[in-house]
């Protein structure tokens, strides 16, 4: 089965929206072990959307479009679905009601714009909008299969779940099933992974493997293809632990957790408090910290300690030490983390201090410098990393070392830049 997503809609286009329903649709269908083949992204424009349906119609089995299903007069992907199959829009009764009920529930009457909601191609079945008024569109012809879906995210993910993908699978049963594994990494480049990784004898041809770099860490996915479930979950443990082997002191977490999930966890296991000193993150650890729901079982508080006065005074600071080495060293990052455990009372302490840029820069400590202090009931250390020249990607790495920092710490495994 050939599938293309046309994404439409000129905020798109114009960078205005980022296009999170191509990227969910490619998620969704990979975990059902669907193919998304294509996709394309076009305006608001009803040449382009005629032609773009011309073109991908004739090279696929499926095409999904999500955008221009609304009542304004900007939303032209309805007309354009009924010149390009020839037929007509009539008002579907079942679809006019639920309009009904949902504004009555609401206490607003209906208007004629809302009415257009109702209509629908005639040659099409109506898909449920289950969190909104505008109906997705299923068409039939030729053996293929033309979906068009609202460009509302939430909307356009329930119909895809509920019944989109149940249909197509329907439809096209798969004659494979894929599965695939997502690896978290983070503090080492994609470059050293990608070395350790390349040696494993026969690694790449046991399943297909991704790096996918951010500022938080790369992202190794593995996806395997089988003819059943049980041999594809077979191929990516053997690959997993083939990696695990390797490199498995940089691996914090799998799929879409989160490197404060992980800590939290381990936190809460142990049964052990933190507390955070943040000057250059100006509070961005802590936010991250207490994302997670139950925090407070581990999180004691957190401390913004932006200027050095506020070391000082809320940290015990030694002003020589400030005088001798500056707001960013080693020395102070490290009275940082002792300071704010003794304060908080915590088991752990953990300090972040540097310089996030554009200003700030001396000759000796450039944009980027950074030293993150740890202090537990067994030892009171500090490091120091080097990212580089952007504030906001800097507080993020910062952020992320810091984490990684601790579940090292946790683990008992020593932090190599």
């Amino acid at each position: 089965m050939k599938t293309h997503i046309i994404t439409i809609g000129d905020e798109i286009l114009i960078g205005q929206i980022t296009n999170t329903n191509a990227s969910f649709i490619g998620q969704l269908f990979v975990s059902n072990s669907l193919s998304v083949n294509s996709t394309s992204v076009i305006s608001d424009d009803e040449d382009a959307i005629l032609n773009e349906f011309e073109r991908t119609f004739s090279q696929n089995d499926v095409v999904i479009t999500t955008g221009g299903l609304g009542p304004t007069h900007d939303d032209v992907t309805l007309k354009c679905i009924v010149k390009f199959f020839d037929t007509e829009l009539i008002e579907n009764e079942e679809v006019l009601n639920k309009i009904k009920n949902i504004l009555e529930k609401r206490n607003k009457e209906l208007t004629d714009t809302n009415k257009k909601q109702a209509l629908v191609p005639k040659i099409s079945k109506p898909i449920e909008n289950t969190k909104g008024t505008a109906p997705g569109v299923w068409i039939e012809k030729d053996g293929k299969v033309f979906i068009a879906l609202p460009g509302v995210p939430r909307e356009m993910k329930a119909m895809m779940e509920d019944t989109v993908v149940p249909k197509l699978l329907e439809k096209f049963p798969p004659e494979f099933v894929t599965k695939q594994l997502t690896l978290l990494t983070t503090g080492v480049p994609e470059s050293f992974l990608y070395d350790d990784i390349k040696s494993i004898d026969g690694i790449i041809e046991k399943g297909k493997l991704a790096f996918l770099p951010s500022v938080f860490g790369v992202r190794i996915r593995i996806t395997a293809t089988e003819e059943n479930e049980a041999k594809a979950e077979e191929k990516i443990f053997e690959v997993e632990q083939k990696i695990r082997a390797k490199i498995g002191r940089y691996i914090y977490g799998k799929n879409e957790q989160t490197l404060e999930e992980v800590i939290g966890k381990l936190l809460k296991d142990r049964g052990l408090s933190i507390a955070v000193a943040e000057s250059c993150t100006g509070g961005l650890i802590s936010s991250r910290i207490t994302n997670v729901s139950g925090s407070s079982a581990y999180f004691q508080r957190g401390l913004i300690t932006y200027s050095n006065g506020a070391k000082v005074e809320l940290l015990g600071i030694d002003e020589d030490s400030l005088e001798q080495h500056g707001a960013v060293s080693l020395e102070v990052a490290r009275q940082m983390a002792e300071g704010v455990k003794a304060v908080s009372g915590t088991d752990i302490g953990l300090a972040v201090t540097g310089i996030m840029g554009p200003t700030g820069a001396t000759e000796n400590k450039p944009v980027g410098l950074v030293y993150i202090g740890l202090c537990d009931d067994k030892v009171c250390t500090a490091k120091e990393f080097r990212f580089g020249n952007e504030r906001l990607v800097n507080k993020d790495r910062t952020s992320q070392a810091a984490l990684e920092m601790l579940r090292r710490n946790l683990l008992g495994i020593s932090y190599d830049k």
